[in-house]
């Protein structure tokens, strides 16, 4: 066991499934797992997981865009296309593209993209596993995160080398000092997501703390 402390998790979805950060005192641990539930399991090998927070949209709408994405995005700035409107939930049960957007254009007012239709399964993973292992869940958007630890949403993007490394630097300098050596599972994410995970993480501890907004 790497800490007798409670514990935090950041989570955030990569091609192998989902990619989780936990803070440790000594240094950061990453786990990554083909489902939430999984990526917790392997975490808690670890030591118990008070706050779990995830990047992925929860509390799905019937009609409307929900006030939360609204307001991140306001917040976001030059940053707010990295903020997807969340679709309703009767089209994230569609499995047709097409028909979703329709569906939600009816709803909303709005269509979406076949990038944000392209989360529907996570976003209905989340929203399962809410309801069948009774356990919480946070919302975290990982561009907030990184605009409060900055003091003004970053310019540069997540996938460019000056948005990883001032997005690395941040980390470090908020407590969460990503070293190369981050466990076995670091090498089947990539970097932006353990970034955005680790993000995640941050605002998972100030949850923890009582320090969140």
């Amino acid at each position: 066991m790497t800490s007798s402390k409670v514990r935090v998790l950041g989570v955030d979805g990569c091609p192998a499934g989902w990619v989780a950060v936990a803070p440790d005192a000594d240094r950061p641990h990453v786990y990554v797992g083909a489902t939430l539930a999984a990526v917790i399991v392997a975490a808690e090998r670890d030591g118990l997981i008070a706050v779990v927070a995830v990047d992925i949209p929860i509390g799905l709408p019937d009609e409307g865009p929900r006030q939360a994405d609204l307001l991140a995005r306001e917040r976001l700035g030059p940053r707010r296309a990295s903020l997807f409107l969340t679709p309703v939930r009767a089209a994230l049960e569609l499995d047709d593209y097409d028909a979703a957007v329709a569906l939600n254009r009816a709803r909303t007012g709005q269509g979406f993209s076949r990038q944000a239709f392209g989360l529907r399964a996570k976003v209905l993973e989340v929203d399962a596993f809410r309801r069948v292992e009774g356990r919480g869940v946070l919302e975290v958007h990982p561009e907030l995160s990184f605009a409060a630890m900055a003091g003004a949403p970053l310019v540069a993007g997540k996938k460019t080398w000056a948005g990883a490394v001032q997005r690395h630097r941040l980390l470090g300098e908020h407590g969460i000092a990503l070293t190369p050596d981050l466990g076995p599972d670091a090498g089947r994410a990539g970097v932006d997501d353990v970034l955005d995970a680790a993000a995640a993480a941050w605002t998972a501890r100030r949850v923890q703390s009582g320090a969140a907004v």
